[in-house]
Order: C-alpha cells, then sequence, then structure tokens
C-alpha cells in the first residue's frame, strides 16, 4: 500500500499486487491472498510490461490475468480497470499504435516510464479521475 500525489497535490491510496500468475484462482501461488485484496478495490490498473524484455507476450499475461479475475469472482471483470503500459521510453510510435490496437477501442491504453516519467502525471490524473469523476 500507498499514497500516490497527484501534481496539483491531490491523492489517493493505491495497493501493488504482483504475482498473479495462471491458476492463481485456484490458489497456485499467492493467488487467493491477492485476488481478495482486488475485491475491495474500486479500480484496477493493469500495469503491463510491453517491451517483451522478458520473452514472454504481454498481451497474454493481460488475458489470463483477467481470465484469473473472472474464474476467481466473476463480478471482478465488471470492475472499472486502465490499462497502463510501461517501459513506454523503450516503445517507438509505430509500436505503441500496434499495441493500442490489441486492446478493447474504449480502453486505449495508457502509455508510462518509470524512468524518464513520461506519461506518469497522466496516468495519475487518469486513476483520480477515476477514482473521483
Amino acid at each position: 500500500l500507498g499514497v500516490v500525489a497527484t501534481e496539483d497535490n491531490r491523492s489517493f491510496v493505491m495497493a501493488d499486487l504482483p504475482g498473479l500468475i495462471e491458476g492463481a484462482s485456484e490458489g497456485v501461488g499467492l493467488g487467493h491472498q491477492f485476488l481478495r485484496h482486488i475485491e475491495r478495490t474500486r479500480v484496477i490498473v493493469h500495469v503491463i510490461d510491453m517491451s517483451g524484455l522478458e520473452g514472454r507476450d504481454p498481451y497474454e499475461d493481460y488475458v489470463t490475468i483477467n481470465n484469473e479475475l473472472k474464474e476467481y469472482n466473476p463480478e471482478l471483470i465488471d470492475k472499472d480497470y486502465i490499462i497502463a503500459v510501461s517501459k513506454s521510453d523503450l516503445l517507438d510510435e509505430e509500436l505503441k499504435t500496434e499495441i493500442t490496437a490489441e486492446f478493447p477501442k474504449d480502453k486505449a491504453p495508457l502509455f508510462f516510464s518509470g524512468v524518464s516519467e513520461e506519461g506518469l502525471m497522466e496516468l495519475k490524473d487518469a486513476i483520480w479521475k477515476r477514482l473521483h469523476g
């Protein structure tokens, strides 16, 4: 848990829930412990590393996580969510366009970089608006 501050001093609490893997809905890994926390959230932010540096398909990871949410509790799939693509400093505009096309039209991903901080304020503002808009 941590407090996130926006540029204009608004703040909200955010929980990082790493480690959701295939089988989490059946208790694999720390699945049930993490999934119980998701039930209490108002907005889910899918942070996706689209760099592919780990040799995995990031979009498939997104699909897997959504399947695990649905298997654990079908109501979770109806929660509001934001798709946030990390390491955007490694992506060119053509790749960003291709990535955007993979996701639902009404859920265009927000690109950000923790290193360069590109897009970070926009992501924080988007989360704030979902929580309070």
